[in-house]
């Protein structure tokens, strides 16, 4: 998973690369509706276009990317629709995967999730909106990774990072939009390996952050990809 052990890919595959824009959207370095021109990408990574043709090929088939004829790419811009269809498909998914890692959580395991729900709550608490959202997702990635189902894992991380995008768009800004409190109960049932009360937790979770959303009009967004990806910035005009 991008966000847990992104070291392992090789630095300039085209998994890295999809690695990488995974991992910038869910932390709200992209946002939803930003374009992104090949020639900012290419040297960001240091590859050719056909390189960077065949990533947001790949993204645009896991729902992060939407690729317009003529216009380009950009970050996928979720409508109302798409945002419950997400959170529904999240419901199903973690429901499985609590009631797996229930069974296969060890102590080491617990107190990573404890530490990364209390970070989460202090990224919140200072106000880091962004660090807030990256751990919450750290969270729930890592319950996944302990379920052992590499499938699921990843298909979630493919919703974690659209429900960045929705949060992104329509999250309330005066209401937490993950609960360090809801986190630390979930971790509870966890540890007692009650699977149907972690199973109902996450239901409840997840519902409670869905109804904080404040959907509204999103206007387009740009993107500054040479200061996402840390790219040096050369001379001469920039080329989409």
């Amino acid at each position: 998973m991008a966000l847990i052990d992104d070291d392992l890919r090789q630095p300039h595959s085209d998994a890295a690369i999809v690695d990488r824009i995974v991992a910038a959207v869910m932390e709200q370095k992209l946002a939803a509706g930003a374009k992104l021109p090949e020639a900012p990408l290419c040297e960001a990574f240091d590859c050719n276009r056909s390189q960077i043709r065949r990533v947001l090929i790949v993204l645009a088939e896991r729902g992060v990317v939407t690729l317009h004829p003529n216009r380009g790419a950009f970050v996928a811009r979720p409508d109302a629709e798409e945002a419950r269809n997400v959170f529904e498909a999240r419901r199903a998914v973690e429901r499985s995967i609590v009631i797996a890692a229930a069974a296969r959580l060890d102590e080491a395991a617990i107190a990573q999730l404890r530490d990364t729900a209390r970070e989460g709550g202090e990224a919140e608490a200072r106000g880091d909106r962004s660090e807030s959202i990256r751990l919450s997702g750290v969270f729930h990635l890592r319950i996944a990774e302990a379920g052992g189902n590499a499938v699921l894992s990843k298909f979630l991380e493919d919703l974690v990072a659209r429900t960045s995008l929705i949060i992104g768009l329509y999250g309330s800004r005066v209401a937490r939009s993950c609960s360090e409190e809801e986190h630390e109960a979930l971790v509870a049932a966890l540890e007692t390996g009650d699977r149907e009360r972690a199973a109902l937790l996450m239901e409840r979770h997840l519902a409670h952050v869905e109804r904080l959303l404040d959907i509204r009009d999103a206007g387009p967004t740009a993107a500054d990809i040479r200061s996402v990806f840390g790219a040096p910035r050369k001379g001469g005009p920039e080329t989409p």
